[in-house]
């Protein structure tokens, strides 16, 4: 995704310069008798009009405005401002009349603020004071007031580009931060989901057939806690970075596949946990989701499930309720389990355990519903999740 804070400020200084040159060249017709070799004021603004048309291009980003234009540019503002003492009459100078560029000097300078920041705009506004001065043969009320204006406007405009620049760099940073933690959730999920499950089960069916059973649990429990580490403390993908282009920060990140496959009946995917020990109720109408987000709350219920079975005991009784709601989905898998102690679900996650803060609780999250828990020792464990439809219409 692209960013950029100071593109419209490109666009805005070109449609100044535009209009500062039409304007310059209407103050100078509506005085054209007055002055005193306007054979020189029609020449400079000849040069005038083609310069600025011809760079609109150069004025379009930060990457077409080079240095060497904006010395040209500069050049030919100072210049316009020099050439008012050979093309109008000391009289109107001394009046304090405008120069021949008038305020499209101003558009030059804060070419250098956007470009460059605010020191380039403090020296670029000094030259055009230096000129002016020069001009007026010394410094007047009006000079001085015209002077500081652009001078002040300059460098807080160039300070305001490099403050942008500076936020977007930050922002761009952000959500490469936010992209690869979604990432490694993501993958942590699907890992415990397979691998971790299958170490866990060779873990303990070795402990119970014993001898060389009993080894390869041992090493598949140790694989288990290194593996579980790994997932909880850094598998972040590296496809992605962040950089600060001409155009603003751009930011490029891992796109997670799309599935465009439409809507799905939750049902469907939530009936082959149907069994013996497994109850499920629900609508008689279909409940349907979009196809990500049927998959993930699937998900969601057979990792609920597989806690069951781990931490209730293979007798456990457990019942899935499909509520479909107005505005939500909601799923609630409830077992006759001895429930959960106090404190042990933070336990298990301080251990790297991220079934429940992953597999269930991350994928709500990412869906936009919710998770909530309600153990009672001695009485089961109940786990409702919530995805309202608003949001997953939107994927």
């Amino acid at each position: 995704m692209r960013m950029s804070v100071e593109q419209p400020l490109w666009r805005a200084l070109a449609g100044y310069r535009v209009l500062t040159m039409v304007y310059a060249i209407a103050v100078f017709a509506t005085s054209y008798e007055e002055f005193a070799r306007p054979w020189v004021a029609v020449a400079y603004f000849a040069v005038l009009c083609v310069w600025t048309l011809a760079t609109l291009p150069l004025v379009a980003n930060a990457a077409q405005c080079t240095k060497r234009f904006l010395a040209a540019d500069i050049t030919v503002a100072l210049a316009g401002i020099l050439l008012t003492l050979v093309a109008d009459t000391p009289e109107r100078i001394a009046d304090g009349r405008p120069t021949l560029p008038t305020i499209w000097t101003a558009g030059s300078v804060l070419a250098f603020a956007i470009k460059g920041g605010w020191r380039w705009a403090a020296v670029a506004s000094s030259l055009v004071a230096a000129a002016n001065l020069v001009e007026r043969g010394g410094p007047t009320r009006d000079t001085v007031h015209n002077v500081l204006l652009v001078w002040v406007a300059a460098i807080a405009i160039g300070y305001v580009v490099e403050v942008a620049r500076a936020s977007e760099r930050t922002l761009a940073r952000a959500l490469e931060i936010e992209a690869a933690t979604r990432e490694r959730e993501r993958l942590a999920r699907d890992i415990h989901d397979s691998v971790l499950q299958v170490l866990a089960m060779v873990q303990r069916r070795g402990a119970v057939i014993g001898g060389e059973a009993a080894e390869l649990g041992r090493l598949a429990g140790e694989q288990e806690v290194a593996l579980r580490t790994l997932v909880s403390g850094g598998l972040v993908p590296v496809s992605r970075v962040s950089e600060d282009a001409a155009e603003g920060a751009v930011v490029r990140a891992v796109e997670e596949p799309d599935d465009d496959s439409g809507p799905l009946d939750l049902r469907a995917l939530l009936a082959p946990h149907a069994g013996a020990r497994v109850s499920l109720a629900e609508p008689g109408a279909p409940v349907l989701l979009p196809s990500p987000a049927a998959r993930e709350l699937a998900a969601a219920v057979s990792a609920a499930l597989d806690n069951v079975r781990r931490h209730a005991g293979e007798n456990a009784r457990a019942w899935i309720l499909v509520e479909d709601e107005p505005d939500a989905v909601i799923v609630t898998v409830r077992d006759d389990g001895p429930g959960i102690p106090e404190g042990r679900l933070a336990q298990a996650e301080g251990e790297g355990r991220l079934g429940v803060a992953l597999s269930i609780r991350g994928r709500l999250r990412d869906l936009g519903g919710t998770a909530e828990l309600v153990s009672t020792p001695g009485q089961g464990t109940e786990v409702e999740l919530k995805v309202p439809k608003q949001r997953t219409r939107g994927q």
